[in-house]
């Protein structure tokens, strides 16, 4: 076997030639693995995932809250934070009118009512005028702000209200619709009912 010499502080080391080589092709391996680690990262076609702020089920409406989150950029710090609680505040009414229809179709089908399309259209007719009014009970459960190198300010926004809450405020809203037929009024009043036992039994 083919020795290599060293010398050291401590004194003379002898390396096989067989080790040294092994040595050299791991570390040589090793580097290239590297070099390809970082190249395959660098061209990801996907990109860099990027977790902004209040996403998670903390932020996404379940079977007490209604939520939504808006993100808001601009040169101009008011207009960045105007465009992020608009966007928000859209999202969460989108999620108030899925549900809304959701609820009417599984209502609606279990009766033998001749106008379920019109009363449905009229419920989430309701649910749009609710949320484009200024509603008391919608929280703001967080807002961030952030400043870009080029000056450019981002802004996030989350709001919630209780179910409960937003169904309370609509049947407050039938009432005073004059829109509506003594007949629509009173199924969509039961709708809502049921809707303000569920919020109540889910808590706060």
């Amino acid at each position: 076997m083919e020795l290599l010499i060293a010398s050291s502080h401590s004194g003379t080391i002898f390396i096989s030639k067989s080790k040294s080589n092994f040595m050299k092709k791991f570390f040589l391996f090793s580097s290239i693995a590297l070099v390809l680690l970082a190249a395959c990262n660098s061209n990801n076609p996907i990109g860099t995932k990027v977790k902004e702020p209040f996403t998670g089920d903390k932020y996404e409406s379940n079977n007490r809250y209604f939520r939504g989150t808006g993100k808001g950029e601009s040169m101009d710090e008011n207009v960045a934070r105007n465009k992020a609680d608009l966007q928000a505040k859209k999202v969460l009414a989108q999620q108030v009118e899925t549900n809304i229809k959701v609820v009417a179709d599984q209502y609606l089908g279990e009766t033998e009512l001749n106008n379920k399309s019109e009363i449905t259209d009229k419920f989430q007719s309701l649910a749009r005028e609710v949320t484009n009014t200024q509603i008391a009970d919608l929280r703001k459960i967080g807002e961030e702000k952030y400043k870009k190198e080029d000056g450019t300010y981002s802004v996030y926004m989350a709001y919630e209200i209780h179910k409960r809450d937003m169904f309370r405020f609509m049947k407050r809203q039938i009432k005073l619709n004059a829109k509506l037929s003594d007949a629509e009024r009173e199924t969509i009043e039961k709708m809502i009912d049921e809707e303000i036992t569920k919020a109540e039994a889910a808590g706060e």
